[in-house]
């Protein structure tokens, strides 16, 4: 395992203190963090790749807490549509025709993007998740991935849910440990409550953690109220399928109850300002989420509904909606909104050794080239990438301490191929 000090960096810690180092080293030892302090004579010689960053912010890397990777086969494929008329008109039509292949270079079309844009995990739901996985065994990234779940009759032997429990028996912890894998039911709207319950059930036997869709939309609750005479939250805190390991992402429509039980059971909430705007599901309450104690991390949802992985992008939109929403300019500050792209997102998947530059911590580290237009003058680095950042300015990504891109250039991918390869299934699942 390749040695690695990063030198002469300015170094965003993202640990309790949240502190700015300036000229400062970081080391990088058997995938871990070994050191983080000041230069000292002959250093150096005690790694075997040394890194000048100087001009350059070393921070950790993002992590995308919801997405649905291979979806980017349908980027801009269905635009400026509505929630249910987008699934059901045209993406569930097409879906039915997926298959491995297209998956896994969809997947790695994603692993792409998120890699070249600071991504160093994301927390994925789809189908064909073996193929994901292999994409990013062999790109390097980390990973949580669910099998999709939908379904309406509970059977023991529905071939989805066997699907999903076998994705974990062969790909837990799969990729030297940056695989974990997570059970999916979609929704409360495309899963009956029997179906539902036995997920939970599974999850519970099995010891799996759960990541799935709640209170999207204003719809989506009126029919739950309507059907079960409670909110989607209450629906599945009544099964036992909330628990500190679910991830449940969107949040948008939920009430001062809603909330009460989320923080109660220590629920992830993976907020997607982006796709939450564009599809006009409404503003997520995140700044009362956070202030009642629930890890709230970012995702960026798939391709198709936002329609980048830009976690930069996201992370900004996700501090100015909040300022708006809340007639506040002081809602959702720069610390706040890195450590939900952070820490709290590698929380949310598992992967709690992840997240800070800290001694002992993992070395998931992006490189960030501040000697830009935009980074002058330098005030306050954190501010600077938050607000005026572009996820184009990543420049070097290390993952579990390995070098996977490096001077804008990918290590473990062939890009153009994954490009090339992209093409010919759109034209397989298109014509």
């Amino acid at each position: 395992m390749m040695s690695i000090l990063l030198k002469n960096a300015q170094v965003i810690t993202l640990n309790d203190d949240s502190d700015v180092y300036d000229k400062c080293c970081v080391g990088i030892k058997h995938k871990k963090i070994d050191y983080v302090g000041h230069y000292y004579p002959g250093i150096d010689d005690e790694y075997e790749t040394v890194l000048d960053c100087t001009d350059k912010a070393v921070m950790p890397g993002f992590v995308n807490a919801h997405t649905h990777s291979a979806m980017t086969i349908f980027r801009n494929y269905a635009d400026d549509m509505k929630l249910m008329d987008w699934l059901y008109k045209k993406i569930f039509p097409l879906e039915d025709k997926l298959d491995g292949d297209i998956v896994y270079w969809a997947s790695s079309l994603a692993i792409v993007e998120m890699i070249k844009s600071g991504t160093t995990m994301f927390n994925d739901m789809y189908f064909f998740m073996d193929k994901t996985a292999e994409a990013c065994i062999d790109s390097g990234i980390k990973a949580a991935l669910a099998r999709g779940l939908s379904g309406d009759v509970a059977d023991n032997d529905d071939p989805k849910i066997k699907e999903a429990v076998e994705l974990y028996k062969n790909y837990n912890n799969a990729g030297e440990g940056r695989i974990k894998v997570m059970l999916s039911p979609h929704a409360i709207y495309t899963c009956s409550l029997p179906y539902l319950k036995m997920v939970a059930e599974k999850s519970r036997e099995f010891k799996i953690p759960i990541h799935t869709h709640v209170s999207e939309t204003k719809s989506e609750v009126d029919g739950s109220i309507k059907k079960y005479g409670m909110s989607p939250v209450k629906l599945l805190d009544n099964i036992e399928m909330l628990k500190n390991d679910t991830v449940a992402a969107h949040c948008v429509v939920v009430d001062d109850d809603d909330l009460r039980i989320l923080s109660q059971r220590g629920v992830n909430v993976a907020h997607n300002p982006e796709s939450n705007m564009k599809l006009a599901s409404g503003i997520a309450p995140v700044t009362k989420m956070t202030d009642m104690g629930i890890n709230v991390c970012i995702g960026t949802d798939g391709a198709s509904s936002n329609n980048n992985l830009d976690m930069v992008e996201e992370l900004r939109m996700a501090a100015y909606l909040q300022k708006v929403h809340n007639e506040d300019p002081t809602a959702l500050p720069v610390d706040e909104v890195l450590k939900m792209a952070t820490i709290n997102g590698a929380k949310a998947l598992g992967f709690k050794d992840s997240g800070m530059i800290k001694e002992g911590m993992a070395a998931d580290i992006i490189v960030i080239n501040t000697d830009k237009p935009y980074y002058y003058p330098r005030y306050d680095i954190k501010s600077a990438i938050v607000y005026s950042g572009s996820s184009s300015d990543v420049e070097t990504v290390i993952i579990d301490g390995s070098i996977v891109m490096k001077n804008n250039e990918l290590v473990t991918m062939d890009e153009e191929r994954i490009y090339s390869e992209v093409g010919r299934c759109v034209k397989k699942l298109i014509g």
